[in-house]
């Protein structure tokens, strides 16, 4: 297989290895950090790796994104914040866990948990991506629009609490998107007359002030809220902090079931992590010998979710790598690195540049092993560190680095004003819970589908009847309107026991 060759060349190479292990750090520290995501951490350094070569910069994006969602997890068991979304299934035993004096049991079987998913996750996408790039050379521009089509319906439909709000968060991005000039005619589109605005949106600007300034405009309004619990945290060996494979047996399987569910759930693009590990917990309570215990400190309940988790990195990658579809806005940001490097992402991907592919797939192995290592030892180092950070000091910083790494990218004001812009309308979609992802993936996918809808109409002379005459690209279709109906339904049955439930009282 391709990637035994490309494990033994990141293996002999010193450099890339030490950026590996940098960026299993500072992806369990950001992680870790309670309102912090890896997302932010990955849109902030995005700047750093225009100077990187492409191997470079994308595997150290792509562990912090890996290392990230299991940092989650110590802020989650430790604090009673869930670090990421992800981590709020794995603090409904996380947390009970800590107050019992048992945080470091609880850290370690997140770890293994972990581990075992996110190499699951890996294995699967490393066996199944060249399949799915040999289909995807196969499809021409109707298809691919259909594709599009398929991914801003199910993205803007199934994520979130509201359809309508999720199918707006995707209609905006796209809005942003086509601001500037038009790629057949040069005409110019939205500028207003702005001469900075016909060079359309800059994704690196975009993606800081959504990201990472919308983040903390948020946690500065919920400062009082999120307050860290006062945990004593012990890292001495003793029955309450060592982990047992008599104790972890019983974990296995919940782990093994996880890993599974978020490498399946890791392909759909948009779905994410998050449900992901709480379909895995609901599962794992459902067929657990004793579901009392669930919600009240039981290892499985934290074993369950972490590695349904981690699971969902590895084929998240997929979609993107093959389609150019990125599945989550982690892969929305590596994306932006392949186009920043002049790397056309898609099927002939694994014929220009299939050598990098597995080299990358291997850094993230690797990534594996190093966040691992130092969660299982460190963890709790990590989270002393992380309490001794006040919080009035680390938002100025990130704030402050912020601006810079907008103004760095292409040394512009404009692109300073266009992150601040963003930075707030971040903050106003997390407080009236529209979809970022929804926003995020779309405004990168809309050139892409406005490009093969105009190649599909020259084809066609115009015809719509295209996407309909040709069966994939129906099929396509088909899929993106029923995962829509399909949410509808859900949502009016939900509604439904609810009034039930309210008239019964």
């Amino acid at each position: 297989m391709d990637i035994f060759p490309a494990l033994l060349s990141v293996i002999s190479d010193p450099m890339l290895l030490a950026a590996i292990l940098l960026a299993a750090v500072v992806g369990m520290i950001v992680g870790a950090i309670p309102g912090l995501t890896a997302s932010a951490a990955i849109a902030m350094l995005l700047p750093i790796t225009f100077y990187m070569e492409p191997l470079f910069a994308l595997a150290f994006l792509y562990v912090i994104g890996k290392s990230g969602r299991y940092g989650g997890s110590i802020a989650a068991i430790l604090f009673n914040t869930p670090g990421t979304a992800a981590s709020a299934a794995t603090q409904l035993d996380g947390y009970p866990l800590a107050k019992s004096g048992k945080a470091g049991k609880a850290m370690k079987v997140a770890t293994i948990s972990s581990v075992i998913g996110d190499f699951m996750g890996d294995i699967m996408l490393v066996v199944g991506v060249g399949f799915i790039a040999a289909l995807a050379l196969k499809l021409g521009p109707p298809e691919t629009f259909a594709i599009y089509f398929a991914a801003f319906v199910v993205i803007g439909s199934v994520i979130g609490k509201s359809i309508l709000k999720g199918l707006a968060s995707a209609f905006i991005g796209i809005l942003v998107a086509v601001v500037g000039l038009d790629p057949i005619s040069s005409q110019e589109r939205y500028t207003f007359g702005s001469f900075d605005l016909s060079n359309g949106i800059g994704l690196v600007p975009l993606m800081i002030g959504v990201f990472v300034l919308g983040e903390v405009f948020a946690q500065l309004e919920e400062r009082k809220k999120a307050k860290n619990a006062e945990i004593e945290v012990n890292d001495q060996a003793g029955d309450d902090n060592t982990l047992t494979w008599d104790e972890y047996k019983p974990c296995l399987p919940h782990a093994l079931r996880g890993g599974v569910i978020g490498a399946f759930i890791g392909v759909l693009p948009g779905l994410g992590s998050a449900i992901a590990a709480f379909i895995s917990y609901g599962e794992g309570k459902r067929r657990a010998t004793n579901p009392e215990k669930w919600g009240k400190g039981a290892l499985e309940g934290v074993a369950a979710p972490e590695a349904a988790n981690n699971a969902v990195s590895g084929p998240s990658m997929a979609p993107l790598l093959t389609l150019g579809i990125p599945g989550s806005t982690i892969g929305a940001i590596l994306l932006g690195v392949f186009l920043i490097h002049g790397i056309q992402v898609g099927p002939t991907l694994f014929l220009t540049d299939k050598e990098l592919v597995y080299r990358l797939f291997a850094c993230g192995m690797l990534g594996i092993l190093a966040y691992g290592l130092i969660g299982y030892f460190g963890a709790t180092q990590v989270a002393r560190i992380i309490l001794k950070i006040p919080t009035n000091v680390l938002y100025p910083m990130i704030f402050l680095t912020s601006f810079v790494a907008a103004y760095s990218a292409r040394g512009s004001m404009f692109d300073v004003t266009v992150m601040t812009v963003a930075g707030f309308v971040g903050w106003l979609m997390r407080k009236y819970d529209f979809n970022i992802a929804a926003f995020v993936i779309s405004f990168v996918l809309a050139k892409g589908a406005e490009e093969t809808f105009r190649q599909s109409m020259l084809m066609s002379d115009g015809g719509a009847l295209v996407f309909i005459e040709r069966p994939i690209a129906a099929l396509f279709l088909a899929i993106g309107l029923a995962a829509m109906a399909f949410r509808i339904r859900t949502i009016l049955r939900e509604q439904k026991i609810a009034q039930g439930g309210l008239g019964d009282a």
